[in-house]
């Protein structure tokens, strides 16, 4: 009898679509992961051990097809390399990056249904995603749920965590929601939060503070006197 390896028979990344071609229905799908994505960028510059995707196609063996991807509207991985090659990722193949799926997965629920509490639910406690979290801002109504909620892989199922923001220990950060400016838009968008509950800035945010600060300085050497120019 010939042995049969599953895992040695899996395709590689230039077999599977990079996404599942549905469009998003609300730019909000595009744009809070973007955000929770810049800042990362600038909190953790100096690491290349992390990888944050959104709207890409998450292939995974622990479902009845792997060829048939789920797409987060955002997700994040640690204990991979940042970039894998100059082209960058065309998805996230989990058998690929060591076999280590998302530790976090963002949905932002939409006008159309999109199994977000159910379906969705179980495939990512299937892949072992440590933390599944829900934006809900539009439709919370009609679901029947709370705007955010953040849910723990607890023994194969989801606990859903108390509070705002909500600390995750594995990751470093706590994610909730605040008010604030991104792309021009002033509205609430999620944040990453640290251990105290203070808000991480944004690249927008730190640049400003940085020109109060340079005006700030530029003002006090004036009312001295000094003229840097001379």
């Amino acid at each position: 009898m010939v042995n049969y390896n599953f895992l040695q028979n899996l395709p590689d990344a230039d077999e599977l679509p990079s996404s599942d071609d549905t469009p998003v229905d609300n730019e909000l799908q595009t744009l809070v992961p973007a955000l929770l994505r810049a800042i990362l960028s600038y909190l953790w510059s100096s690491r290349q051990d992390w990888f944050f995707g959104f709207n890409m196609g998450v292939y995974h063996a622990t479902g009845e097809n792997p060829r048939v991807a789920i797409v987060p509207d955002g997700f994040l991985s640690l204990g991979v390399p940042n970039r894998r090659d100059s082209e960058g990722r065309k998805s996230y193949i989990v058998w690929l990056e060591n076999n280590i799926p998302p530790i976090f997965v963002l949905e932002c629920v939409s006008h159309t249904y999109g199994a977000e509490y159910d379906e969705k639910m179980k495939i990512y406690a299937k892949m072992g995603v440590r933390y599944y979290a829900i934006y809900n801002p539009n439709f919370y109504r009609r679901d029947r749920h709370e705007v955010f909620e953040v849910y723990q892989l607890v023994d194969g199922d989801y606990i859903r965590l108390p509070g705002e923001p909500v600390w995750m220990p594995e990751i470093g950060l706590a994610i909730g929601r605040g008010i604030g400016t991104f792309e021009n838009w002033q509205r609430e968008w999620l944040y990453w939060y640290d251990a105290e509950g203070n808000r991480y800035p944004t690249l927008e945010e730190v640049a400003y503070r940085e020109r109060q600060r340079a005006d700030r300085l530029a003002q006090l050497l004036q009312e001295r006197g000094i003229n840097l120019d001379d």
